[in-house]
């Protein structure tokens, strides 16, 4: 039988520790962003009641939840987007010159020269993380872009420029009941055999010479090995993304108490910003950089979970 899945290939470690996503979900209302960036802290479990349509509705259910710590965005200038050959293309960027140098970033044209451009089809704002204060000290700036809400591209652009400069808060963005996309990168684990890499069955020990490793490289013909053969190497480390993640709660920095958990998060700390409360787990380890977009599936309805309980208990098996 085969073992491993093919659903993921290649195997490769990420590249970079920023996420990329490739398409968003619709923002029809100007207040809206489409997306950002966050830290996840670590996980802890909830009660709340159940308000599915499964046989426990209704009824106080636990719940394993994840903790993301948002850092602090700020807007500092604006992408434009038109139709090219076969595919979207950056038209040009417009820079809030004075908070753009407050943080190095090379000026442009300034934010003022984009109200006489009519050529563009599509807005984007760029943001920039600093995530000096948070649990971990991470005291790297990280850029990068999302999708402005909006009915045309003169509403987007018009709610661009009016947040430009300005600190983004997660209730800005996001509201406890909604549903989310996240990406992020796995656990790396090293280099692994073709036990632990693919699931393959240990060989019968006098049968072979081995014992951990894959029965057959496969048929005579064609005359060469299949890229589909359990082989060893890198496991992990890989981007994944997960759809429909629930937002249970969206707190902000003075409400941070109520998930600090005693003695601090393993391998992060406490939290000290705005912070979400996730459904289920995320992929990759404390301190990794996940990135979140509205939901490009979601089909359930938004409706602000009933939470009656977060454990606080330590998470260091004291």
């Amino acid at each position: 039988m085969r073992k491993g899945s093919l659903e993921f290939w290649p195997h490769r470690r990420a590249k970079k520790q920023m996420p990329r996503f490739r398409r968003y979900a619709a923002v029809n209302e100007e207040t809206e962003l489409g997306g950002f960036v966050a830290f996840k802290v670590g996980m802890t479990h909830v009660s709340m009641i159940d308000d599915s349509e499964s046989p426990s509705k209704g009824s106080e259910v636990s719940r394993a939840v994840t903790i993301l710590e948002m850092p602090k965005l700020t807007a500092y200038g604006i992408r434009l987007y038109k139709k090219g050959y076969l595919y979207r293309q950056a038209y040009t960027e417009y820079f809030d010159l004075e908070t753009a140098k407050k943080f190095g970033i090379e000026s442009k044209n300034d934010v003022k020269a984009i109200k006489n451009d009519s050529a563009f089809e599509d807005v984007m704002l760029l943001v920039f993380s600093d995530s000096s204060n948070l649990g971990f000290g991470n005291k790297r700036k990280m850029r990068f872009e999302i999708p402005v809400g909006g009915k045309d591209k003169d509403q987007k652009l018009s709610h661009a420029l009016s947040i430009m400069g300005k600190e983004l808060k997660a209730s800005d963005i996001i509201k406890a009941g909604e549903y989310i996309d996240v990406k992020s990168i796995t656990k790396g684990k090293g280099w692994a055999g073709v036990i632990k890499r693919y699931g393959v069955s240990t060989q019968v020990r006098k049968a072979t010479g081995k014992v951990r490793h894959v029965g057959t490289l496969g048929p005579w013909h064609p005359p060469k090995v299949m890229f589909s053969v359990p082989h060893s190497g890198h496991m992990g480390y890989n981007f994944r993304t997960e759809l429909n993640k629930r937002i249970l709660m969206v707190g902000k920095a003075s409400d941070a108490a109520r998930v600090n958990v005693s003695g601090g998060f393993p391998n992060y700390g406490l939290v000290s910003n705005d912070f979400l409360v996730v459904d289920g787990s995320i992929p990759g380890p404390a301190k990794r950089l996940v990135r979140v977009r509205k939901a490009i599936r979601s089909s359930g309805k938004i409706a602000e979970p009933q939470i009656s309980y977060i454990s606080v208990a330590a998470k260091n098996g004291a």
